[in-house]
């Protein structure tokens, strides 16, 4: 069995803070250890549930964030960007699960610790065929264009009851429950972690579904500013539903994930 592990920062245990995943602040060092070691207790988990090849996406920020003299050596460690699938990089039609490490909730969610959706300066809220998704929905999305599904996510309690209410019966580890943005009761890392390693060893005996969006996919994008969608409208087909929303519809979903980075990339630069 091969697995995919895609390992984010903001919902790794005891990071509450901004200065906590942004390496100019003296903290993040401490936090990507962290990270790092919630990476490696997904792996020991996968390799007692079977899998035989196990490839960790560094997932956050410049994606350089993982520490590969710590990961376990049992996994090969995908680092840095850009990359053609960002955050699900290595995936395909030779991946036969997926879990999500340390994410955070979507943009919008009340009480949860650094809530966004790829770019919390430029994007209000993502929908695929007119249901709301963060970066669970999207990458479980694109997942699921190869009939793979996700079998695991890790995180506060709101990014795991978002990707239940989303995936359905799949494992989840609430490693803190958030009480606002930039605040949470966390649980102890060692905790954390043993959790998340008897939690990805029960994934990979789930026959869980992958998530299938059937074509054509609308993709409806609203930004925070005008400004955001004068700039990504340029991207052709795009469509301007008013002044912070664009919509943009593909026949398959790995043409829709790129097209969304490509709108979000353009609206940051505007």
């Amino acid at each position: 069995m091969n697995v995919l592990i895609s390992v984010d920062m903001e919902g790794i245990s005891g990071v509450v803070r901004v200065d906590h995943v942004d390496s100019k602040h003296k903290e993040y060092d401490r936090f990507r250890k962290l990270m790092t070691a919630e990476a490696n207790t997904a792996i020991e988990g996968a390799l007692a549930g079977g899998a035989k090849q196990i490839v960790v996406n560094d997932s956050h920020g410049g994606m350089t964030n993982i520490l590969i003299e710590e990961l376990n050596p049992a996994a090969e460690l995908i680092s840095g960007s850009t990359k053609p699938w960002g955050m699900m990089q290595g995936i395909g039609p030779d991946v036969d699960a997926v879990f999500l490490i340390g994410y955070h909730a979507r943009a919008g969610t009340g009480a949860a610790v650094l809530a966004h959706t790829w770019s919390g300066r430029v994007i209000a809220d993502v929908r695929l065929n007119d249901q709301l998704v963060g970066e669970t929905g999207m990458n479980a999305a694109l997942a699921g264009a190869y009939q793979v599904p996700i079998v695991l996510v890790t995180g506060d309690q709101a990014v795991t009851a978002e990707a239940k209410d989303l995936l359905g019966e799949i494992e989840t580890v609430a490693v803190k429950e958030s009480i606002s943005g930039s605040a949470a009761r966390c649980l102890h890392p060692k905790v954390a972690q043993e959790q998340i390693r008897q939690a990805a060893e029960r994934a990979l005996g789930l026959k869980a579904a992958p998530f299938v969006l059937e074509p054509p996919i609308s993709l409806n994008l609203r930004f925070r500013r005008p400004i955001h969608a004068d700039t990504a409208e340029m991207v052709p087909g795009a469509r301007r539903l008013d002044g912070r929303t664009l919509e943009w519809v593909g026949d398959d979903m790995p043409t829709v994930f790129k097209v969304f980075r490509t709108l979000a990339a353009l609206a940051w630069g505007g």
